[in-house]
């Protein structure tokens, strides 16, 4: 399933079942059957059937997947393959992201942001704490994560809102960071890359992102990816007692 792709589950159960998935990120099997149908009459098993037979039907029709453990998730295409860079005598692997991993994202934003060089990182962070889910997929958003990992630390990450309006549908929203301590390792460049490359195939036409124009070195290390300035928002940060412009900036993919 492409996050481009409308959600058009047939039937009421199998619905209710991609819903409550969706919502969590990564659900046990047994979890999600006992939280969403009746329990089972003595003798005559037809709620776990049923159960089984929507899973089935989901992971068919694509909308859903499941480990080897049991564990569903929403099934967004993505490019699972595992790259390695090395640099400094330090190996990073870059992948697509998982459930797993909302806990160190979310510290990486948070250590990217106390730098007040990244003002939407914060926006994205608190998101993600208050819903506790990683992936999205649903009527009202969708939204991707790549993430650079130094022995399953992450230290780096990139981010992709995508809006199910119809209107804004080919657009995606861009977020992307790495810890200050693995910072010219070509660890951003991949990750904008796989970014890019996910927006691409999944037919969307733009990028955008914002930044403080106070971060110069983010903005010279976009222009020189091919991303553009569309517009300067004046004063519109404030940091203390200090008023910063924006920088709106975008990239046709």
């Amino acid at each position: 399933m492409q996050l481009s792709d409308p959600i058009a589950i047939d039937g009421t159960e199998r619905a209710q079942i991609y819903e409550y998935v969706e919502a969590h990120g990564a659900v046990d099997r047994d979890r999600a059957r006992a939280e969403l149908f009746p329990a089972d009459p003595p003798g005559e098993p037809q709620h776990s059937r049923a159960f089984r037979h929507n899973v089935a039907i989901l992971k068919r029709d694509g909308y859903l997947e499941e480990d080897d453990d049991g564990t569903l998730r929403i099934a967004i295409e993505r490019a699972d393959d595992h790259e390695e860079l090395t640099a400094d005598d330090v190996t990073v692997t870059i992948r697509a992201a998982r459930q797993e991993d909302l806990a160190g994202i979310v510290g990486a934003m948070r250590r990217v942001v106390e730098e007040l060089t990244y003002i939407e990182a914060e926006t994205v962070a608190d998101e993600l704490d208050h819903d506790d889910v990683l992936l999205r997929h649903n009527a009202f958003e969708s939204r991707m994560f790549f993430v650079a990992t130094v022995e399953d630390e992450v230290v780096g990450w990139a981010h992709l809102h995508v809006p199910t309006l119809e209107k804004l549908n080919h657009t995606a929203e861009l977020t992307v960071g790495v810890l200050e301590g693995y910072r010219g390792m070509g660890i951003g460049s991949r990750l904008l890359d796989r970014a890019l490359e996910w927006t691409e195939s999944n037919g969307l036409e733009k990028v955008y992102q914002s930044v403080p124009a106070t971060n110069e070195e983010a903005i010279a290390f976009f222009e020189s990816r091919g991303w553009r300035t569309e517009a300067t928002r004046e004063r519109h940060y404030k940091l203390g007692n200090e008023y910063i412009d924006e920088v709106m900036m975008a990239i046709d993919c």
